[in-house]
């Protein structure tokens, strides 16, 4: 889901991000100059109530695997929010960025530390279900709720 947007702005990339709670009007992408390949791209500046840049988060460079398209991928975070809100940016300098959301999906892991494999949609207590694998109505279903 889109919730933001970066646009180039006199040399600098000035964008937003809004969401039901959070409305931050006045960000800033600062590009990072390191030789260290694990150092971000940028850092994610704020203009807080006291009109002073303070940095919120940072972006790394991501490569699709599916397209090969560039991508920035990080977080923002903030004493002020309940937890960091993983975002990713698409687009590019000359036409903008959108800023995406990404909710991170808790990792299952079995006692031993394992990683669990998927389990069966029988296993899920709701039954077969009346879809197939690639989510095509496989039957029609009956108008009567069935008894438990």
């Amino acid at each position: 889901m889109n919730i933001g947007q970066f646009k180039s702005v006199n040399g600098q990339l000035l964008g937003s991000v809004a969401t039901a709670t959070i409305d931050l009007a006045r960000l800033g992408l600062r590009p990072v100059d390191s030789d260290n390949e694990k150092a971000p791209a940028f850092e994610i500046m704020v203009l807080n109530v006291a009109k002073r840049w303070v940095q919120i988060g940072a972006l790394w460079e991501a490569t699709s695997n599916a397209t090969g398209e560039v991508f920035y991928q990080g977080r923002l975070d903030d004493p002020s929010l309940p937890e960091p809100l993983q975002i990713m940016l698409f687009g590019n300098d000359e036409e903008g960025f959108r800023v995406v959301w990404n909710r991170p999906v808790a990792r299952r892991e079995n006692l031993d530390g394992s990683r669990q494999t998927r389990r069966s949609r029988a296993a899920d207590a709701f039954g077969e279900g009346n879809a197939t694998d690639n989510g095509q109505l496989a039957e029609r279903m009956d108008d009567e709720i069935p008894a438990f």
